[in-house]
């Protein structure tokens, strides 16, 4: 009868309903705290903007929060184990995935790294005298060259970020006051992060010394 929502319910009523009754009815059931969790939900899921692989762990995580908050009360009929059990999965999944797409750009910044080495070395090896043509596309040639270094600063540019990154976010785990909730990875992510960054930088030190 005093319901804010009445049933059948759809997740955002659900949402609002856990916002409007928390104190009253919810707060006495869950950790008062996990308000800030309904509240994150709420506003991430009903945003009007794509989400990032970031938001998504987030909110992942937040819900595994809340369902075990409930579990302490009651299975609702083995329902939320089942649901638990299903978030849980969502972020393995996405935690395989996130680890595939930086093994992938790592490759590609790799395999970028190896073509403009095999260039450099081929360009090393034309001998010196030209032909009067030649001499006539020397300008462009030089163009073409600083454009591959371009690229070449581009790429070590990009590697150098990603290592930032994922220091940023080490040093966050150490600190858990400064961690921000756009910015949130697991330690495992990191550390398989910079694991492929130190592999991919040898690479990159042995092709430049050969």
């Amino acid at each position: 009868q005093i319901l804010y929502l009445k049933p059948p319910w759809t997740l955002a009523n659900l949402l609002k309903c856990y916002k409007k009754h928390w104190m009253a009815v919810f707060g006495y059931v869950v950790p008062r705290s996990l308000l800030s969790t309904i509240e994150c939900l709420s506003k991430h899921l009903y945003a009007d903007k794509p989400f990032d692989s970031s938001t998504v762990h987030i909110l992942l995580q937040e819900a595994k929060k809340l369902l075990h908050a409930f579990s302490c009360r009651s299975d609702y009929n083995g329902v939320l184990p089942q649901a638990y059990a299903e978030v849980t999965k969502l972020c393995e999944t996405l935690g395989e995935v996130r680890a595939a797409l930086v093994e992938q750009d790592l490759s590609e910044d790799i395999m970028v790294l190896s073509e403009n080495a095999a260039c450099e070395k081929m360009e090393a090896t034309v001998p010196s005298l030209q032909s009067t043509e030649e001499k006539e596309l020397h300008p462009s040639f030089h163009v073409a060259q600083e454009n591959r270094h371009q690229e070449i600063w581009s790429v070590l540019e990009g590697v150098w970020n990603t290592m930032n990154l994922y220091s940023i976010e080490l040093f966050q785990k150490l600190e858990p006051s400064a961690v921000t909730m756009a910015a949130k990875a697991s330690f495992e992510e990191a550390f398989l992060g910079l694991q492929k960054l130190l592999a991919a930088v040898k690479d990159i030190r042995e092709g430049i010394g050969r």
